[in-house]
């Protein structure tokens, strides 16, 4: 019986490790749709924190983890507000304002 306890529960943090992993990783690439999941995820990235901590390690080999998913959004962003910027510029009919990058 003592056995079996021990390797269930060396099955657990090896399933809890996994998961975290894979929502962790995830997390490098896109923000999560839905909060309230990864809030009952919490408690299994709790016990699997081994699996993050290997995520985060060999994600910061190729870049810091997380640095391209802002760096899309923050593009993403940057070329909305040009976009809008450019549409009053054009509907205020103030040439100037192009020229010096005033609104």
């Amino acid at each position: 019986m003592g056995f079996f306890v021990h390797a269930l529960v060396v099955v657990v943090f090896a399933v809890c490790g996994a998961i975290a992993f894979q929502s962790t990783w995830d997390g490098f690439r896109r923000r999560p749709a839905d909060p309230v999941r990864e809030e009952a995820l919490r408690g299994v990235r709790t016990v699997g924190f081994i699996g993050s901590l290997l995520a985060y390690f060999l994600r910061s080999l190729t870049e810091a983890p997380g640095e391209g998913l802002r760096r899309r959004e923050y593009a993403t962003a940057l070329t909305r507000h040009e976009r809008r910027r450019g549409h009053r510029v054009a509907a205020t009919g103030r040439p100037d304002a192009e020229r010096h990058g005033r609104v």
